[in-house]
């Protein structure tokens, strides 16, 4: 037992150093836009389509939930704010995060695993090259980038699927469903939302980074890290999702009707 909470102490200093690192490695010059831009079309290709189709049921479920616990309270008219704002407000941020850290940074982790066995990391090392200013930082920037922009297309898509099912499958009027979107949402929502989603990307590139610099034993051990990549993101993602979104209650003042 002592063993396993001073390994998992040794890792979370090994990985916030690594983190800090980073930060100061981004701010170093010469900048590796060719990368960077690399990185980001291949985010963006990877996530994109699983994004906006795992989005559409979220919406759905949400609108289908929210409206069947609305008309038994007798407030139908407030179905579409009360979905719009559950969309926007946790269901994108957490299923573009959930998409990014399962496909992108995986993927990420799996390149720099590789590259760590093939002792091309220790290679450029030796040579006096940064592997975290060269390789790290345009990743965790790409993958915060593309999981912002993803961020905005999942609440839009998310949206659209809850009015189909609100208005078409559950046969409501698209005018209160618009008007107590507009009475309920604030542009805040908006902002928390996309300020998560680039939080979220930032410690998925951050892990996916370190997992795969730190990866060891060969191929199984790439597939390891892999693994681990993927289950601490989530744990992470959903502890800082349940901060984030505590924090804003307390902050921001909600509308009332």
């Amino acid at each position: 037992m002592a063993n396993a909470g001073s390994a998992f102490l040794r890792e979370t200093g090994s990985f916030a150093a690594m983190s800090l690192d980073t930060v100061r490695a981004a701010f170093k010059a010469p900048f590796q836009w060719k990368e960077f831009i690399q990185q980001c079309w291949f985010v963006a290709s990877v996530s994109i389509l699983p994004t906006t189709l795992t989005s559409i049921p979220f919406g759905a479920i949400i609108a289908l939930q929210t409206g069947a616990l609305i008309r038994q309270l007798g407030a139908v008219s407030l179905n579409g704010g009360a979905s719009v704002i559950a969309v926007v407000r946790e269901a994108g941020p957490i299923v573009t995060a959930l998409i990014i850290s399962g496909a992108a940074g995986s993927a990420i982790c799996a390149d720099l695993g590789a590259r760590k066995i093939r002792e091309e990391i220790d290679a450029m090392e030796v040579l006096g090259i940064s592997p975290l200013q060269r390789l790290v930082v345009p990743r965790v920037l790409a993958i915060s980038l593309v999981s912002v922009l993803l961020n905005g297309l999942v609440s839009v898509v998310g949206v659209a699927g809850g009015y189909f099912f609100s208005v078409v499958i559950q046969q409501g009027t698209p005018g209160p469903y618009f008007a107590s979107f507009t009475e309920l949402a604030q542009l805040p929502d908006l902002y928390q939302a996309e300020a998560k989603a680039l939080v979220f990307g930032i410690v998925a590139g951050l892990m996916a980074s370190y997992k795969g610099l730190t990866a060891k034993g060969g191929p199984k051990g790439v597939g390891d890290a892999v693994n681990q990549t993927v289950v601490f993101t989530f744990m992470l993602l959903f502890a800082i999702n349940f901060a984030a979104s505590t924090l804003y209650q307390q902050i921001v003042p909600q509308k009332a009707l």
